[in-house]
C-alpha cells in the first residue's frame, strides 16, 4: 500500500478552487475588480482550480482501484448485488 499524492492534492484543490469560485459568484458586479479591468479573477481561477482538483481526485480512485487486487471495485462486487 503506497500513498497516492493525487487524492489529498485534489481534495485541496477541489476545496481551494470551490471556495474560490464561490466568492467569485457572489462578488461579481463588485468594485473590488476595478484594478483587475474588470475581471473576475476569482472565479476565472477558481473554476480552473476545482477542474483541476477533481480531475487529480478521480485519477487517483481510479488508479487505486486498479492496484488493489483484494478489494474489488463497488460495482464488481461478487455478491450478486448492483450497487
Amino acid at each position: 500500500m503506497g500513498l497516492d499524492i493525487r487524492i489529498p492534492l485534489g481534495l485541496i484543490f477541489l476545496i481551494t478552487g470551490g471556495m474560490m469560485t464561490i466568492f467569485g459568484l457572489f462578488t461579481r458586479h463588485s468594485d473590488i475588480y476595478e484594478k483587475s479591468m474588470g475581471i473576475n479573477m476569482n472565479l476565472g481561477w477558481g473554476a480552473v482550480m476545482f477542474l483541476f482538483g477533481l480531475v487529480m481526485f478521480l485519477v487517483g480512485r481510479r488508479q487505486k482501484w486498479q492496484d488493489d487486487p483484494v478489494t474489488p471495485r463497488p460495482w464488481e462486487r461478487g455478491d450478486g448485488t448492483r450497487h
